[in-house]
């Protein structure tokens, strides 16, 4: 089993830690990290995205924070696919 991060997870993750000060964005970082290790453990507890129309994409909430994450079961691969601010709807 492997776990992996598209290069905009990262880059979206680099823009999001610089907002924080420095001993926020190291504690943000690794709840992050401690998340998407054990995500496999935990994957069918997460919800199906509402960014994609796959039921392989789930997504993980964090902090104000939707994180993406796509299982190729034929690889038994993990891929991180962003992360992305929640909009929070006056209609919901």
């Amino acid at each position: 089993m492997k776990i992996l991060s598209s290069k905009l997870y990262e880059a979206q993750l680099k823009v999001i830690l610089s907002t924080f000060a420095p001993e926020e964005a190291k504690a943000f970082k690794l709840y992050l990290d401690t998340i998407i290790i054990n995500m496999p453990s935990k994957a069918k507890k997460y919800k199906p995205s509402v960014y994609f129309d796959d039921e392989n994409v789930k997504d993980i909430e964090h902090q104000g924070y939707t994180i993406p994450f796509y299982y190729d079961e034929a690889k038994d691969t993990y891929l991180v696919l962003g992360i992305i601010k929640k909009i929070y709807s006056p209609d919901k």
